[in-house]
């Protein structure tokens, strides 16, 4: 079966961005690319469709051999995403994203609703657009959550694409227990990545700094293509995956894409075994 991506649109330059990404994506794996536009009524449908075949040629000119289609939906983007995703057998969702001020402004934690409203993985991006080699290195804070494993699962899948380099960066606890469990879900990490063939490297947060500001310092010494989280929302340890956290990342000033993916739930313990 052919791979699907599906990108919202609502015709701005984000959103633009964003359909680069996947067309560029989409050619590296062999998917299709469905761009998707959501209106509040029927009587805009036509002139939806209209747009959108701009945005196809928009598509077809930064990857002339990606397959593109386009489908029109009467509804809310905050709530029919989901439903979009799950019809259509879609594998990964590209949505545009403003940064830190318009984000809080025009969207705030409404924007989590969309992303949590299916259980597709979603990246999300910015301005910046997919440089030629595509995700070159990727940036993936370790918590003790056990859904983590699954982020990386999709995080090697994409490495394998790519050539990445994974850069694995945990929080330095001085809770002894934490700490210890920490070090074991980081060596779970590697050893993983290790019989994946990925590329990685191990790293910690400076003393003193929060997990946002050592994933932002890393992301910007490796020059991060990628942030890759997990959608946890109040399914938390120590607080440092809640909505605000999400939110501070994927609006990050660095401007990097974050993989934004949904935990499928374990009756498993929370550690990694």
């Amino acid at each position: 079966m052919t791979t699907k991506i599906l990108v919202p649109t609502d015709f701005s330059e984000v959103a633009h961005s964003a359909i680069q990404h996947s067309v560029k994506f989409a050619s590296i794996i062999d998917a299709e690319v469905i761009l998707l536009h959501i209106v509040s009524s029927r009587d805009d449908i036509n002139s939806a469709k209209d747009k959108l075949e701009v945005e196809v040629g928009l598509g077809e000119a930064f990857s002339p051999s990606c397959n593109i289609s386009t489908t029109v939906r009467v509804g809310n983007i905050f709530d029919d995403i989901g439903d979009v995703a799950a019809e259509l057998g879609i594998s990964l969702i590209f949505m545009g994203t403003h940064g830190a001020s318009r984000w809080q402004q025009i969207i705030g934690s409404r924007a989590l609703k969309v992303i949590t409203s299916s259980p597709v993985p979603f990246i999300l991006v910015q301005e910046k657009l997919m440089n030629d080699n595509g995700y070159d290195n990727i940036v993936v804070p370790l918590d003790l959550n056990f859904e983590t494993k699954q982020k990386l699962e999709l995080v090697a899948k994409i490495s394998h694409y790519f050539d990445s380099q994974v850069h694995l960066i945990t929080k330095d606890e001085d809770d002894e227990f934490i700490k210890n469990k920490l070090k074991a879900n980081q060596l779970w990490a590697v050893n993983y990545l290790k019989e994946k063939n990925v590329k990685h490297s191990s790293h910690l947060v400076e003393k003193g700094a929060t997990l946002t500001e050592g994933i932002f310092k890393l992301s910007k010494e490796v020059d991060a293509d990628l942030i890759a989280i997990m959608n946890l929302q109040d399914d938390t340890l120590l607080g440092i995956l809640e909505n605000s956290f999400q939110e501070e990342i994927v609006a990050n000033d660095l401007k990097v894409p974050v993989l934004s993916v949904h935990p499928i739930k374990t009756s498993k313990s929370l550690f990694f075994s």
